[in-house]
């Protein structure tokens, strides 16, 4: 569902306060929407698993080559989507596919995102 991805891709830019306990490594989060999530990282790779407050259960994969950060998960609706993070200097290009099958496009920069 879009409004996941966003939660998990712009948490620093909608402003999701996430609570978080564990090594840098592995964590066990909960943030402000309500949503439980384990976080893993290791090398350029970062996985997720989590439940929304409904219950629902959604994923996200992400590795990191070079600027650009490549995003893949199942929503908590079911359906998969994608989408790519490119960094340019202090400006973020998010851009991909949502678990609805619509296409997505969001700049972010020191001045906020459109």
């Amino acid at each position: 569902m879009r409004s996941t991805l966003a939660a998990l891709l712009f948490a620093a830019s909608f402003g999701a306060q996430a609570m978080c306990v564990g090594t840098p490594n592995f964590q066990s989060c909960t943030d402000s929407s309500g949503n439980s999530y384990t976080v893993n990282r290791f090398g350029n790779t970062t996985m997720m698993q989590g439940s929304n407050p409904n219950g629902s259960q959604w994923n996200q994969t992400s590795q990191t080559y070079g600027n650009t950060t490549f995003h893949n998960g199942t929503a908590a609706n079911g359906n998969n989507w994608n989408g790519t993070t490119t960094s340019i200097g202090n400006t973020q290009i998010h851009q991909g596919t949502d678990s609805r099958g619509r296409p997505y496009q969001r700049t972010c920069g020191p001045f906020g995102c459109h």
